[in-house]
């Protein structure tokens, strides 16, 4: 049945007015104006096209008139929500004002800013169809447009815009009291947005509409809404005459007679494929933002988790513990030796149940196992840039070659269907895998790991460089600095602590000579920095001083030529020392630019040795290196150390001296010079131990008489 331009009972006036044909453009396409289809009789919002969804966002249609102006947050110009005054949305969607009012909206849109002043009019649809002369438009457009305005606020009064207005809109009228709920009226705006006239479906039941991509689940519940009677609302995939699909936005209200009963459902139609691919579009590209982020996160989680561990062994397993449980049901991070072999394992399932499971199979034969793999040592072989591939696994044939009690706890571990092999490429070479297991693996999983792959093959690499140069750094430390001798006479303990977070070298030093005059030289210093270059440094230093006092030079003159040759020879950058040469119970000695050593006398007073200062070694010193002398008693305790164990950020080199003073002072009598080594470097070194410390403790003693 071919529809006339407005479709209406015989007798209705046709919209053949042009001025509301002129109107009809400005006012009901799904841009231009926010809005609203609303049920008079239910008094909800039954339809809303783009704008009017951003100026009240979130709301699930059919919604209460009031609900939907708080939503928008709708004002008159004095600033009182329109629902507290004295005209309503509801009186406007019946048409009072007859002329609409200003109102202003709390969001934007994309065609109003917040709080621009808005005209908001009622159209009642009174001049349409039944059930359709139940419905009206609220029309919201800004204030700014005014002849959009003046022709909104003609049209409201005209009977053949209502009419147009209706025939805009998608309308379709089925009869649930006949079999199969068929359509018993559709107006043209039906075929413009289907394809399909109205001898096409008059007659029929809508799901003629649907199609293969149809989602079921969005069918049945509009069905069970009908069913229910009430109104309901949603956007489904459906397919015009031609086949081509379309986004239908679908709003059908049920009919109700005086007593109750349900006489049609009316259908209110709009294609909004090209809002529905915005947002599909939005969120891909949302999606894929998230993907993006998760894969930095994960990235920046991998480089933190292996900067805090600079055993291998640990870095190892916090490489598996972080990455695993995100990528893989299960996995593992194996490495290799210098020469190839894999030497460490560490696997991870994402079940916290399987556990157990993990480790034995790490403590029983998981290498073995591993070294086993052609496959994985192909991956790992291959010198090709390309993207790792997941490979589907071959379940039979992987037992075939796994011993059944490690094949029993694969089993256990489960999701045997794809792995993921990602070499650890460092510098030079691959030293390990990162392998992975699940059912199936992404492109963006794929992805993930071998971004993965590369920063951590790295950061692994780094970590053995690093062990490298702290296996050397402790076999130099270790070279330079002296075993104690047995002194008779002296009580001796010495310490060298080096600095948290670096390699366990620097230029602090300590030496103790038996001089072949029966003097005793003891000597600490200190070289700039924190490397193997200040090592070597100190060696040099300490070599130096040694050679000068084993000529007996008093400690003066070994201050100053070990400075004449340092400037000399250019041998070492700056350093501070003190040398002090003790012959029996008579004590000389020279600082250049070192802390003083501290002396605690028998009966518990601490001194300060302050004098004898000079420019540290390598400073030029015009004048001849200072000396001072004093005596040791019996009992006395020398303490000697670097700046080290007195200076830190929060505590300046001065107040460290005399915090150590006072720990020395406080000590009980009695105590051997490796105990009140502890107690200070106890006392004063923090959590956060922030340079070299030096220390050495000297106590003389009473020499026991062998003749007794």
């Amino acid at each position: 049945m071919q529809q006339d331009p407005v479709a209406a009972p015989a007798g209705s006036p046709r919209a053949s007015d042009p001025r509301a044909r002129s109107a009809l453009p400005a006012l009901v396409h799904d841009r231009p104006a926010a809005t609203l289809l609303v049920d008079l009789d239910q008094g909800t919002v039954v339809f809303a096209n783009l704008l009017a969804v951003e100026l009240a966002p979130d709301l699930a249609l059919p919604v209460s008139l009031e609900d939907w102006s708080r939503r928008a947050s709708l004002q008159t110009p004095d600033g009182t929500l329109l629902e507290d005054g004295p005209r309503t949305l509801s009186q406007i969607a019946h048409g009072e004002p007859a002329r609409g009012m200003q109102v202003d909206a709390e969001r934007a849109s994309d065609d109003s800013a917040a709080r621009e002043a808005l005209w908001i009019m009622g159209i009642p649809l009174s001049e349409a169809p039944a059930p359709l002369s139940h419905q009206a438009l609220v029309i919201l457009m800004p204030l700014r447009q005014e002849d959009a305005v003046r022709a909104l606020q003609d049209a409201a009064g005209d009977l053949h815009a209502r009419a147009a207005f209706a025939s805009e809109l998608s309308f379709a009228i089925s009869d649930p009291r006949l079999p199969d709920d068929p359509l018993v009226w559709v107006n043209p705006s039906f075929t413009r947005v289907t394809g399909y006239a109205a001898a096409d479906v008059l007659g029929r039941n809508c799901r003629f509409l649907q199609g293969p991509d149809t989602d079921r689940d969005v069918i049945d519940h509009m069905r069970r809404a009908l069913r229910e009677g009430r109104t309901v609302a949603d956007t489904v995939l459906n397919y015009r005459k031609d086949g081509t699909p379309f986004w239908n936005q679908v709003v059908i209200s049920p009919v109700v007679d005086s007593s109750g009963n349900i006489t049609h459902h009316v259908g209110i139609q709009a294609d909004v494929t090209e809002r529905i691919q915005m947002q599909i579009s939005r969120d891909e590209a949302l999606a894929e933002a998230r993907q993006v982020s998760e894969r930095l996160q994960l990235l920046a989680r991998v480089s933190e988790e292996l900067a805090q561990h600079l055993d291998y062994h640990d870095a190892v397993r916090a490489l598996a513990e972080t990455v695993v449980p995100r990528l893989a049901a299960w996995g593992y991070v194996t490495v290799t030796s210098d020469r190839g072999k894999h030497e460490r394992v560490h696997i991870v399932p994402r079940d916290p149940a399987r556990r157990e499971d993990a480790v034995w199979m790490e403590e029983n034969g998981a290498l073995d196992w591993i070294q086993s793999s052609r496959v994985l040592e192909q991956v790992m072989a291959s010198e090709s840039a390309d993207p790792t591939t997941a490979l589907d696994v071959d379940a039979e044939a992987a037992r075939s070659k796994t011993p059944p009690q490690i094949w029993e706890r694969i089993e256990r571990l489960g999701h045997l269907g794809q792995v993921l092999i990602v070499p650890l490429r460092a510098r030079d070479r691959v030293i390990g895998a990162l392998v992975l297991l699940d059912d199936q693996f992404s492109d963006q999983t794929i992805e993930t790991a071998s971004h993965v792959g590369g920063r951590a093959g790295l950061a692994l690499d780094n970590v053995r460089l690093y062990l490298r140069e702290r296996a050397a750094a402790l076999t130099l430390q270790h070279s330079l600095l002296p075993v104690i001798p047995h002194v008779p006479g002296l009580d001796l303990a010495a310490s060298y602590l080096p600095a948290l977070h670096r390699a366990e070298v620097g230029g602090d030093w300590y030496d103790v000579l038996p001089l072949p005059d029966g003097a005793i030289g003891l000597a600490v210093g200190d070289v700039v920095g924190h490397d193997l270059q200040a090592a070597a440094s100190m060696g040099q230093l300490r070599s130096v001083l040694r050679s000068y006092a084993w000529s007996g030079e008093s400690a003066s003159r070994v201050m100053g030529r070990l400075d004449e040759l340092v400037q000399g020879l250019d041998m070492a950058d700056m350093s501070t020392c003190v040398y002090l040469r003790l012959e029996g119970s008579r004590l000389t000695y020279s600082r250049a630019g070192h802390p003083p050593p501290l002396l605690r006398q028998p009966d518990g007073r601490v001194r300060y040795l302050m004098g004898a200062l000079s420019t540290p070694v390598g400073v030029t010193n015009l004048e001849e290196a200072p000396q001072e002398e004093l005596e040791l008693p019996l009992g006395a305790t020398l303490v000697i150390y670097t700046d080290g164990l007195v200076e830190r950020r929060d505590r300046s080199l001065r107040t460290g001296i005399d915090a150590l003073a006072e720990t020395l002072a406080a000590l009980p009598e009695g105590m051997s010079s490796a105990e009140v080594r502890d107690v200070l470097v106890g006392a004063m070194v923090g959590e956060d131990q922030e340079d070299d410390i030096c220390v050495l403790v000297v106590r003389r003693v009473e020499v026991p008489d062998l003749t007794d």
